[in-house]
C-alpha cells in the first residue's frame, strides 16, 4: 500500500507533558480537514458498510486476500472485530452523493478496555502481546488496524488525515501507546532479507516494550547480519507505512508472521506515545489542533 506519513522538517520539539493533554472530540465531530478532504469516525453502520467495501477493492481485488464466500459474494472485508472497532475515515467531499460514496481511506481503531470486554486484540492472533499488556498494567493501548487508502488518493495529505485522526483519537481516550500489523507483500519473508534484518538490527523492541510473534508462527527477521546491510538500501526496501511508523519512532517486535490469507508477511509494530518524535507533536499539535483548526 504506497502511502506515506509526513517528513516534515524545520519544526520545534515539543514538551512530552503536553501529551497527555485531552480534548473533547464526540463521536459526530471532524478531527481534521484539508481540502476538500476531511476525516472522522463513522457515523452509521452504512458508513461501516462502506468502509469494509473500500478494505475489499483494497486488500481482495488490489492485494489478492482470500476472503470467505459471504464476504466475496458482498463484495465486502469483514471480520468479527468490526463490531467492536471505531472506524477512522477520509472522506472526499467533493464527491456528489451521500458520505457512504466519498470513503477514500479508512483505518480501525481499538481501544483496549473495548477489546478486554470483547475478546482480546486482532493482533493476538499473530503476535504474543499478553506479556506486553501485563507489563504494563498502567498503560492504555489501542490496536491500528485495517489501514487502506484507495490508489488515486495515495498522497501525503490523505495520509496527514489519518495520522490527525489517530492522533485526535489517541487524545481523546489516554492512551499510552498504539500497536498494530504492518505487512510485507507476499508470503516468503526471505524475499524482505534486508528489510526485515534492518528492521531486526536497529528497532527491534527490547525491556519493557518487548514482544514477539507466536511461537507457532515465529519466523525469523534475523535474515542477514548487519554489516552487510546498507540502510539506505534497506530504507528503500520498506513498505511506506512501516517507514512511516519509524519516522514516527515506533519499534517493531521480534518476529515476522506470515499471514496465507492475506498473502503479506507481518511484523508488529509498537509506538509509545512517549517516543513520538517532537517534530511530529509540534507539526500536528500536541492538542492535535493542526488540521482541526480549519474545521467550523
Amino acid at each position: 500500500m504506497t502511502i506515506e506519513f509526513l517528513d516534515s522538517a524545520n519544526v520545534v520539539d515539543t514538551s512530552q507533558a503536553c501529551i497527555r493533554k485531552t480534548i473533547a472530540t464526540p463521536a459526530t465531530e471532524v478531527l481534521g480537514r484539508i481540502g476538500n478532504l476531511e476525516t472522522r469516525l463513522a457515523r452509521s453502520a452504512a458508513e461501516i458498510d462502506a468502509a469494509q467495501a473500500v478494505r475489499y477493492k483494497v486488500f481482495v481485488e488490489e492485494m489478492k486476500a482470500q476472503v470467505g464466500p459471504d464476504a466475496e459474494r458482498r463484495k465486502r472485508d469483514v471480520d468479527s472485530w468490526d463490531s467492536i472497532c471505531d472506524h477512522l475515515l477520509v472522506l472526499d467531499t467533493s464527491i456528489e452523493g451521500d458520505p457512504e460514496d466519498q470513503i477514500v481511506g479508512t483505518y480501525r481503531l481499538l481501544r483496549q478496555d473495548v477489546a478486554e470486554r470483547a475478546g482480546g486484540f486482532y493482533s493476538a492472533s499473530e503476535f504474543a502481546i499478553a506479556e506486553l499488556l501485563q507489563r504494563h498494567p498502567g498503560k492504555r493501548f489501542m490496536e491500528l488496524g485495517r489501514s487502506c487508502v484507495l490508489p488515486d488518493y495515495r498522497t501525503k495529505r490523505t495520509v496527514e488525515l489519518l495520522w490527525q485522526g489517530n492522533w485526535a483519537y489517541a487524545l481523546k481516550h489516554g492512551v499510552d501507546a498504539m500497536f498494530g500489523c504492518g505487512s510485507f507483500p507476499g508470503v516468503v519473508p526471505e524475499e524482505h532479507a534486508l528489510a526485515l534484518s534492518f528492521l531486526y538490527h536497529n528497532v527491534c523492541v527490547k525491556g519493557e516494550w518487548a514482544v514477539s510473534a507466536r511461537p507457532e508462527l515465529y519466523r525469523t527477521m534475523d535474515l542477514m547480519p548487519s554489516e552487510a546491510i546498507n540502510p539506505k538500501k534497506a530504507l528503500s526496501a520498506l513498505p511506506p507505512l512501516i517507514k512511516g511508523y519509524m519516522r514516527l519512532g515506533a519499534m517493531v517486535g521480534d518476529g515476522a508472521v506470515v499471514d496465507h490469507a492475506f498473502r503479506t508477511t507481518d511484523v508488529l509494530i509498537v509506538l509509545p506515545i512517549s517516543n513520538i518524535s517532537g517534530r511530529y507533536l509540534n507539526y500536528y499539535g500536541a492538542d492535535a489542533g493542526r488540521f482541526s483548526s480549519t474545521v467550523s
